[in-house]
């Protein structure tokens, strides 16, 4: 039978050195010796003497043998790069086929790495991933392949055993993380990190060849990372075909948002106090002309990937500026209307000056443009373009929302120090407020902080007239939600805005809170 393209020596490691490096190969040293003294001699016999060790060696017999120690390693942990992992991929693929065992690819990356350089420089970041490597290793076993493969990713293959299924990798995955989870000393501080891992079976291997293997793995590590911090993810057909779909999405999502298949939808927001419109937020909608209304959590990820996020924010701009003229043409009394910034724009040296001959373009006063940046954005250190811009902004005369507040952890010096105009309350904070007497307490506490900095407060996710009318006689001054209004497109707002205003005249004002 003609061996497989790995040759005489993995032959022999997979199947003969088992069974000559074993306890019972001990009984039969004396007689081959015996043998070669007999038949040849002492020449034969130190033939022999120095020639079994030596096969033994070439073997692997002694502490695992490294067919790649050879090849270059990663100057700050001491694993192998990626093309010695490539390579030992590509051979315990091919071994796990002629062998009968089993095996499994993992990748695990570090979350948050860039913010750890931000936070304690590259030295610091430097030494964080040296130890993640030193505590990888010894979880694992001296004949398991570790690698890093990226600043903050590393990459291990099993050495093949007879029994592995989907139980013991879960298991082993949730060791590596406990392991390096564990805090970190540094210069004399406790440092925290937290992992993603992504993993797949040499059985649920798609196509044919060690590379399809790895880039599994990889595909499960980033279905993980898209959960949440912490997790761990198994490779399977199902994990495929999103990935797939995300990839179909991302070759798409350029063409469907210079075709306008991506645009605005509007939802409203109504004053507690007086039950009129105090604006809009524009929330992206893409209707897709072949599979309808893709969700935003599934293209906003595929458009953050194809580095879009920037151009995305000047369409939902320039739309939801024309939709202000259009009101106001129109006669409907909107005093705003509420945009996202991502990040990425707000790094944009340029974006006040921008935002500047936009307003001006479409006569438009500052004020009418709110500016929503996430609680996290504030939270996380931003750099200081970030900080310029909002500042720039803000001094500008637009309102800056402060969005999904409750999530981000911000400081009250935070809230002064951008000038925000409005927080908007995370609406997980909402979600049955009128059952829960603690989120009630909640509720009550961020509506008093409010107060006393002079910062309006917007809930959001209200969904029933309960939620609606507590937040009312909290003293929260606007709602937003389902229970308003479902976001829509611009066509449809005008019909919206009559039957509102038709509805709200004659009712009662809702009565406020007492000083």
């Amino acid at each position: 039978m003609q061996l497989p393209p790995l040759g005489l020596l993995t032959h022999l490691r997979t199947r003969i050195l088992p069974v000559i490096t074993g306890p019972p190969v001990l009984a039969f040293l004396p007689a081959v010796t015996l043998a070669a003294f007999w038949l040849g001699g002492e020449p034969t016999l130190v033939v022999v003497a120095l020639g079994l060790p030596l096969l033994f060696a070439l073997g692997g017999a002694y502490g695992g043998f490294r067919p790649h120690s050879h090849l270059p390693r990663d100057s700050v942990t001491g694993l192998f790069l990626r093309e010695a992992f490539e390579t030992t991929v590509d051979e315990i693929f091919e071994e796990s086929d002629t062998s009968g065992r089993q095996s499994a690819c993992f990748v695990l990356e570090l979350d948050s790495y860039r913010d750890l350089i931000g936070l304690h420089g590259q030295s610091a970041a430097d030494r964080a991933v040296q130890r993640s490597g030193e505590r990888i290793l010894s979880t694992l076993r001296d004949s398991d392949t570790v690698a890093r493969i990226g600043d903050s990713r590393f990459a291990i293959c099993l050495s093949p055993v007879r029994q592995l299924d989907l139980e013991l990798c879960i298991q082993l995955a949730g060791r590596l993380q406990s392991t390096i989870e564990d805090s970190i000393a540094l210069d004399g501080l406790s440092m925290h990190l937290t992992c993603s891992i992504g993993f797949c079976l040499r059985s649920r291997a798609p196509d044919s060849t060690g590379q399809d293997w790895l880039d599994a793995a990889i595909s499960a590590l980033s279905d993980a990372q898209q959960t949440g911090p912490s997790t761990i993810r198994a490779f399977s057909t199902e994990l495929r075909r999103r990935s797939r779909e995300r990839s179909d999405l991302r070759e798409e999502v350029a063409s469907a948002l210079e075709s306008g298949q991506i645009q605005p939808w509007y939802q409203p927001q109504i004053s507690t106090n007086t039950g009129k419109i105090s604006g809009f937020e524009a929330l992206a909608r893409w209707a897709h002309p072949v599979h309808g209304m893709i969700s935003p959590a599934a293209f906003l990820p595929a458009m953050e990937e194809a580095g879009l996020l920037e151009r995305l924010g000047q369409v939902m701009l320039y739309h939801s500026l024309t939709a202000l003229k259009a009101w106001d043409s129109a006669g409907a009394d909107v005093p705003q209307v509420g945009v996202n910034f991502a990040s990425h724009e707000l790094r944009n040296p340029a974006l006040v000056d921008k935002i500047r001959w936009e307003l001006d373009r479409f006569d438009l006063a500052p004020d009418r443009l709110a500016v929503e940046i996430l609680e996290t954005v504030i939270a996380d250190a931003p750099d200081d373009m970030i900080s310029k811009n909002i500042t720039g902004l803000a001094n500008l005369g637009c309102c800056i929302d402060l969005d999904d507040y409750g999530t981000g952890h911000s400081s009250i010096a935070s809230l002064r120090r951008f000038t925000v105009s409005r927080i908007k309350i995370d609406r997980s904070f909402v979600m049955k407020a009128d059952q829960d007497p603690e989120q009630q307490r909640f509720i009550g506490a961020i509506l008093d902080m409010a107060e006393r900095l002079e910062v309006e407060t917007l809930a959001e996710g209200v969904e029933t007239v309960g939620e609606h009318a507590l937040l009312a006689q909290l003293g929260c001054d606007h709602v937003q939600g389902f229970g308003i209004g479902r976001p829509m497109p611009f066509d449809q707002t005008l019909d919206w805005i009559a039957a509102h205003n038709a509805k709200f005249q004659g009712v009662p004002t809702i009565g406020r809170r007492a000083d």
